[in-house]
């Protein structure tokens, strides 16, 4: 009896230890996390609560707003702006996920070439990334000036007209994404380039001894490996093209006819220039919403890729 008690008061005092170490480490942890957790809170969630609160209401930004419930909402889906908006959004999207990305792994293998001077061509690559926005805009509205411009003068050579590639709807949207790709291209290279120089070379050596040429090493070895950064560069592209707003806010103003609003454009617009602040919430919560539910989908499908062991 007198045992049994021993062993009991023994369990009880190292149960109340690992108690004690484990709130211990749990209040360590706390304390480190704090920081980096209330930045998250403040200028992550809540923007974001904010901006679907300011939704439901009537509010021009500055006197107090009338609740409205969900009627920017249903306004939205009425709003021919906004659904034009929208489709100019999934062209960015578009281009930028099976053009940028792409072209980005392109420049990136091109990089691990024996071409000499591939140095210098690396810091060509990069440069435009370098540029500000608003710098980059300005110098290619000037290349496509429809009289004095660069390219304009180019297809002269070939016997080819003037064209107002950023006054008619039909170039206009055209010409911006081209400048897109040119800026953003070499951010995915540089992503590519790392990820490239972090696959083992044995494993290009064992594809040697097999007989393998490039472009096999190329199918069953680098793009296999390179699968987890393609994801990777797929959510930061999504995301970014959702949220693009400068570069056509400095070229085009969304014009010509709204033939380059995307849903940035169209938001700062109601939200600074018409003074619809709820309104403009509606539409940097649905941004938000379309985002988050496409950087969902996308891990979903690369967990099960995972879990089915395909690249």
């Amino acid at each position: 009896m007198e045992t049994q008690l021993a062993r009991a008061k023994t369990v009880s005092k190292s149960t109340s230890k690992l108690s004690s170490k484990t709130l211990k480490n749990v209040l360590t942890i706390s304390l480190f996390i704090a920081p980096a957790l209330i930045v998250y809170i403040v200028y992550v969630l809540y923007p974001i609560v904010s901006t679907f609160i300011y939704s439901l209401y009537d509010w021009d930004g500055s006197s107090a707003g009338t609740f409205v419930g969900l009627h920017n909402y249903l306004n939205l889906l009425g709003d021919s702006i906004f659904w034009t908006s929208l489709t100019n959004n999934t062209w960015v999207v578009l281009t930028s996920v099976f053009v940028q990305i792409p072209l980005g792994l392109i420049m990136a293998l091109m990089l691990f070439a024996p071409i000499k001077g591939i140095r210098f061509f690396s810091s060509v690559y990069f440069f435009p990334f370098l540029m500000s926005t608003v710098a980059i805009g300005l110098l290619w509205v000037f290349m496509y000036d429809p009289i004095n411009g660069v390219i304009n003068k180019f297809i002269n050579l070939f016997g080819f007209e003037n064209i107002a590639w950023l006054s008619e709807a039909n170039t206009a949207l055209i010409a911006v994404l081209i400048v897109v790709v040119w800026q953003f291209a070499p951010f995915y290279m540089i992503l590519f380039k790392a990820a490239i120089v972090g696959i083992p070379e044995e494993l290009y050596e064992a594809a040697n001894i097999d007989g393998a040429n490039a472009l096999r090493k190329f199918f069953h070895i680098t793009l296999p490996l390179l699968m987890p950064t393609i994801v990777s560069s797929s959510i930061l592209a999504i995301v970014g093209s959702l949220k693009a707003f400068d570069i056509f806010y400095v070229m085009t103003g969304g014009g010509p006819n709204h033939g380059t609003e995307l849903l940035g454009t169209y938001m700062f617009k109601q939200a600074f220039i018409n003074f619809n602040m709820g309104y403009a919430s509606a539409i940097a919560f649905v941004m938000f919403f379309i985002a988050l539910v496409v950087t969902i989908l996308i891990l979903i499908m690369d967990f099960y890729r995972k879990k089915k062991g395909a690249y």
